[in-house]
This record gives C-alpha cells, structure tokens and sequence, in this order.
C-alpha cells in the first residue's frame, strides 16, 4: 500500500509539470508572434522613412505618369486603347477604375466583361475596350497606389452614326386635294444629327431645294406636290442615313390638252391628245355633244397619262370641235379641243432691221395643208413712248380690224395722208401662184416708210377652210440713210367705198385684181 502511494504522488507531480510547461510555452509563442508582428510594422515603417529619405536627398525618384488626361473620341464598334504609362513605380500598384469598379490591378485583370484587355509593357498599361459601344462612353482613371493616389482620368465619347428610327407618317402616305400634311423626321446619333428634307427628282412645294428641319408641312396638296420625299440625318460620323416617304394625292380628273388646236388636211391623219391625270379613271370622247365610238376611222389609244382620239383619211365634216371627258370617284372634267383646217400660225423670216431707209423686204412662212390664197398684211409705225405702245396697241389694232371689206392697194408717191402716222395699214396679198407644199412662204416691200424708225407688223393666210389667227407681233425698223426711193402704201376699203387716191399699176397687176375681185363692189384703178 505504501509503494502504491508513493506511485499516485509521483504521476501527479508528473501531470502538474507538464501543464506547466504547455502554459509556458503557449506564452512564449505569443510572445514570439507579437514580437514577429511588431517587427514587420518597424520593417514597413523603416522602408517608407527611407523611401521619404531617399527622395529627400535625391537618390530615388518618386512614382509618375508619362502619360496625360486625355479626351478621346471613338467610332461606335471601333477597339478603344487608353493609354496609362507609369515611372518609378516598383512595387507600387497600377490600377484602372470606371467608378467604384477596378478593372485591373497591377498586371491583373480584375473585370469579367470579355471585351477588357490590359497590356502591359516597358512601364505601359494601357486598357484597351474590343467593339465599344455607346455604353462605354465616359471616365476612365489610372491610379497609381501610394499614400495618396496619383491619377490620370480619361473621358472616353462614342461617335454614333446617324439613324433614322421614326417617320411619323409611316413610308406611304394618301391624301385629299386640298388637305395639309405634316411629316416628322426622328433620328439619333452622336453628335446630334442635322435632319433635312429634299424632294427626289424635283423642287420642294415651296421652290427650295433642300428644307433643314425635322419637320415637313405641306398645305394645299394638289398633284404637283405629290411624290418621293426624303428625310436625310447626317452628323459627320459614317454615312449619311435616309429614308423616303411617298405622297400620294387623291384628287378629280384633270386634263392638260397637247394642243388646243390640230391642224389637218382632207386624207391626212389627224391625232387630238389628252393629258388626264388621276386614279382610276374612265375617259370618253365626244364630236360637239355626241360621244365618238371606236370606228375604222376613229382610233381610240392610252399610254399612260396619254389619251389620243386617232382620225385617219380625215373628211370635211371631221372638222370642228372635240373634247375629252375623264371621270373618277372624286369628280368629274372636261376640255375643248378644236380639229382645223385652216392655216397654221405665220412665222416671220425677215432680218429685223431694213438695208433702206424707206422701205422694207418682210417675209414669212405658214404651214398649211391646203394651199393658202391669200394674205393680210398689217403693219403700222411704232408710237414713239412704250406708254403709249401699252395704252393704243390692241385698241387700235382691234378697231382695225374689225373691218370686213374689201382691201386694195394704192400707188402713188409721197407719204399717204390719209393714214394717221401711228395707225395701222393693211394690204391683202394674193398668193401667186399657189402653192402646195405643207410649208408656204411669202415676201413683200413695204413702201413709203420714214426713215430710222421702227415698226410692228401682223400676217393673217387664208386657205379654202378659212383665216389663220393673227400672228403675234413683228418688229423691225428702218435705217437712218440709204436709199430715196418711195412708193407703195396701203389704203384700206370697206365694200361701200371707191378708191380716192391715183395709182399706177403693171397691165398684169392691173388683169389680176381685175379678175381677183370681180364678185366684191366695184373697184376702178386709175392711170
């Protein structure tokens, strides 16, 4: 029992050391772990203070940026480079934020987005953005990360192209004659685009060729402000955008005749030509009231906004008036045409200005089918003021002409009194011998003139279906000096009158007005 005593005393003295011990030692590995602890935050320290030493005595430079806040501009879906070049940074850390994200730190990519690169090389870390977009539009900043942060900030702009994403109108537009329009344009891009409109193929309504607004109105449509319209967007960066929108306008028939009058002949072919423009429409002809049929001789054809009435071996009775009727939903119209013939319009051919001083060589020709008989000359000295052009021309013409007697022509020297200086002369001028070409040309010397003086004349031709209409006014004058010769001058005769003044006449012109009016009053020519 005593040995067995002695055994428990000696196991717990044993079991007491060894608690002794572990206290002990955990103590000391404390100790050790503070001290360790203590020494790294003296080792830092002791760094930073040589670090500041250093620079302050100049042995080690401190921590810089080659490069500089930049702001830069990027097409949308270009590949962005920015560009971050560092000095003297050994272990100090380069790191790239957009906000509070960080995108990189030191030579690691901190960002997920796939399109973020870093590259780094010789001090260089430049961030580079794969396919931006508007979306990357904005600040980026390199930090270099000592105490106080050294940074440099670069603002990144996306350049969009132009697009056109909204026309209010939608691409096709139908509208009433007589209603307004507004159309407007919508487009986005950076920098804001410039929005015009144009018209393709032709003007604006307004006489412009280009309107700079987003907005289009139109008042009053009618079918010339109708067609292809197009909103343009263009702000410097990439191509222009465009699109069209086409106006379509609802409106009655309406006619443009070719020609108001159609000259023909007995056998020839006449064609009368409508212009109708509208939808959907019904086109009828009609000979005075009553509604022309398809014949063999009676052509009916439509080409487009082109409708023609076809007469072939045209007869007497074929002469006369047409018109052409065009129908739709929205209304209804007509137009006149007249099928003659009569002469054509007289074209002059005489140089303007006279070789004499007192006399004058006109000429002129005439289209006809049939062979002219006849002309009417007028001619008169021009007033001298253009007031008094104005206020007498058509009264005095008019008054003229309203005479339907018989003209003759009278010879005798000296200027003839008769006729006021200013007022119109006339001559009837029998065409000899007939002609029977289409094209029929006539000349005349025009007698008895003042000299450096300037005159007007008018020609009417007569063929077998009746006069041409007056032709428009001609002008030429005579010259300052030339030839003393003078003669001939026109009086005119109603059917009641005989002549008053002497003439003198060839025998063959004599036999021929002899004959040429035996059937009008009598007339004596005298020697």
């Amino acid at each position: 029992m005593k040995r067995d005593a002695s055994m428990k005393t000696y196991y717990f003295y044993q079991k007491c050391d060894t608690r002794r011990l572990m206290a002990w030692t955990s103590k000391k590995l404390i100790k050790i772990l503070e001290t360790f602890f203590y020494f790294n935050i003296w080792i830092t320290l002791l760094r930073i203070q040589t670090t500041c030493g250093l620079s302050q005595i100049g042995l080690r430079a401190d921590p810089s940026f080659a490069s500089r806040s930049e702001t830069l501009k990027f097409v949308d879906g270009e590949t962005i480079t920015l560009p971050c070049k560092v000095l003297n940074v050994d272990n100090f850390i380069v790191a790239w934020k957009r906000g509070i994200a960080i995108l990189s730190a030191g030579t690691v990519k901190v960002t997920p987005d796939p399109r973020v690169n870093l590259l780094v090389q010789n001090g260089e870390f430049s961030l580079q953005i794969e396919n931006a977009g508007p979306q990357d539009a904005g600040d980026y900043i390199c930090q270099i990360a000592t105490l106080e942060p050294l940074e440099i900030t670069h603002t990144v702009e996306i350049l969009v192209p132009p697009r056109i994403h909204h026309i209010s109108s939608g691409s096709h537009l139908q509208i009433k004659k007589g209603s307004a329009v507004k159309i407007e344009c919508a487009a986005s891009g950076n920098p804001t685009p410039n929005i015009t409109w144009s018209r393709k193929n032709n003007v604006l309504p307004s006489g412009d060729e280009v309107l700079r607004s987003s907005i289009l109105s139109i008042t009053d449509m009618d079918r010339h402000k109708g067609g292809v319209y197009v909103c343009k967007a263009e702000n410097g960066v990439g191509l222009p955008a465009s699109s069209q929108v086409v106006l379509h306008v609802l409106y009655p028939p309406e006619i443009v005749l070719e020609a108001p009058v159609v000259y023909s002949g007995e056998g020839e072919e006449a064609m009368l030509v409508c212009l109708v423009h509208g939808d959907n429409l019904q086109v009828i002809w009609f000979k005075d009231t009553m509604q022309i049929d398809t014949t063999e001789r009676h052509i009916m054809e439509n080409r487009g906004t082109r409708h023609t009435l076809i007469i072939r071996k045209v007869h007497p009775q074929d002469f006369g008036n047409y018109s052409c009727v065009a129908e739709n939903t929205l209304g209804k119209s007509r137009k006149t045409l007249q099928l003659t013939g009569r002469p054509g319009a007289v074209v002059f051919r005489s140089p303007t200005v006279s070789q004499f001083k007192d006399k004058y060589n006109i000429s002129w020709t005439v289209d006809s089918y049939a062979p002219v008989e006849e002309y009417k000359l007028f001619f008169r000295r021009l007033p001298d003021t253009q007031t008094d052009l104005d206020n007498r021309i058509e009264q005095s013409f008019e008054h003229h002409h309203q005479y339907t007697g018989v003209y003759h022509t009278s010879l005798h020297r000296g200027y003839n009194a008769h006729w006021p200086r200013n007022e119109w002369r006339d001559v009837v001028l029998p065409a000899v011998p007939l002609s029977h070409l289409y094209t029929q040309s006539m000349n005349y010397v025009i007698r008895g003139l003042d000299p450096d003086q300037h005159y007007e004349a008018r020609v009417q031709a007569r063929n077998k279906h009746g006069w041409s209409n007056i032709s428009d006014s001609f002008t030429f004058s005579t010259s300052s000096n030339g030839s003393e010769m003078r003669g001939l001058s026109v009086t005119f005769y109603s059917a009641a009158t005989l002549p008053t003044y002497y003439s003198t006449l060839t025998l063959f012109s004599f036999f021929y007005y002899l004959l040429n009016f035996h059937n009008e009053n009598f007339v004596s020519f005298f020697y």
